[in-house]
């Protein structure tokens, strides 16, 4: 991150517990959206839904968003915590009915999943060698030399999820989820992660 009057960067790293928690319901609750998203790696639809008119699926694109980047996607009327989940999962007070119902036998299995992602985020990024900064300082050292001058501001939040297929996404604004196998692997991640700093810097 370049300091004083030159431009700044700040790259965010996490597996958040709310966008760990959505993914997984989203299995759960056989949820399409988003479609250009891969699925996550050994989770699936857990019984059959019962049809609806795609007001889960809506409530649910629309929780997702909120979750990705609330700033962004702020909800126009109050939240209330769904009470199964403590204080993981906030959903509009009105206008999120189906999905707060629906979420709800869940419970215990989600928690429990997200609580072994965190985990294998957090085993995961202490044994790569060096840090998180090194890893996207090297990145943008390389795109600052090949364009010839300093990098723009910019913000992005990188998730590193256990999705079925290897890759990077856009997922908002200024976040993109990475697949956590891709993450591990340095020089590959190195190149895929490349195009989204010279599309940002």
């Amino acid at each position: 991150m370049h300091a004083g009057a030159t431009p700044s960067w700040v790259i965010r790293e996490n597996a958040g517990r709310g966008i760990l928690l959505a993914l997984y319901l989203r299995e759960v609750l056989a949820v399409g959206a988003p479609a250009e998203l891969p699925r996550l790696r050994d989770i699936g639809a857990v019984g059959n839904r019962a049809p609806d008119d795609g007001r889960l699926e809506r409530q649910w694109r629309s929780w997702w968003d909120m979750t990705v980047e609330p700033e962004e996607h702020p909800s126009p009327v109050p939240l209330e915590l769904v009470e199964a989940y403590g204080t993981a999962i906030a959903l509009p007070r009105s206008g999120a009915e189906e999905l707060a119902r629906a979420v709800v036998p869940h419970a215990g299995a989600a928690l429990a999943w997200v609580e072994w992602a965190e985990e294998s985020y957090r085993t995961a990024s202490k044994s790569r060698r060096g840090d998180s900064y090194r890893a996207y300082a090297g990145t943008i050292a390389e795109h600052e030399r090949e364009v010839g001058r300093r990098a723009h501001s910019f913000e992005l939040n990188v998730e590193v999820l256990p999705l079925a297929e290897v890759g990077v996404w856009w997922i908002g604004r200024k976040t993109v989820a990475v697949t956590d196998s891709l993450r591990s692997d340095a020089a590959a991640f190195d190149d895929a992660i490349h195009p989204i700093i010279a599309e940002l810097a």
